[in-house]
């Protein structure tokens, strides 16, 4: 446990590696009990950002591979393994794009909605398992926190010509909150 009068870039160093620490173990239990179903985290992010175009943004709509590469973060090479596999699994089905008859787009199908199914269950298990011992309370804040520092990094990334090397850290949040 840390005092709070930690320096501010000691902090921060050392929360980083305590999210990288938790990060791993979840992940570790994740793959554990998407093993036997046969996917893989990477798999489940891809049907899980297809679902959220399908059921949020438009329904029936189909996503372009470039673009799912994008939303994954992940090269284009990257997408297309991961949805190949999907595809032989009878997750993802290839569709043609109407818009463009050169392209093609990625659709769930019924089996693929059903393993979506499972993986919120599957996210929604590890997570009360992982964090069953932390008091709601604190869970609120850590979240709080995560989504303001994530806001935070996506702003400066998003700055033109912004000098990210020399940045001075944000400055260290008073005492007692």
């Amino acid at each position: 446990m840390t005092s709070p009068s930690l320096d501010p870039a000691e902090g921060a160093a050392e929360l980083a590696d305590e999210l990288t620490r938790a990060m791993k173990r979840i992940r570790r239990h994740t793959v554990h009990r998407l093993e036997p179903h046969g996917l893989t985290p990477a798999q489940g992010r891809a049907l899980r950002v297809l679902a959220h175009a399908d059921r949020c943004e438009s329904p029936g709509r189909a996503i372009r591979l470039n673009e799912l590469a994008e939303r994954l973060n992940i090269a284009p090479r990257s997408a297309t393994t991961v949805v190949d596999a999907l595809e032989q699994a009878g997750l993802v089905a290839r569709v043609p794009d109407p818009a463009d008859r050169r392209a093609v787009g990625l659709r769930l199908t019924a089996a693929g909605r059903a393993a979506v199914d499972l993986l919120a269950q599957v996210r929604q298990e590890v997570a009360e398992e992982y964090f069953s011992g932390t008091d709601p309370a604190d869970l609120a804040v850590m979240l709080r926190v995560l989504r303001t520092a994530e806001a935070a990094h996506a702003r400066r990334q998003a700055e033109p010509d912004a000098d990210r090397t020399s940045a001075a850290p944000p400055p260290a949040p008073a005492a007692g909150r």
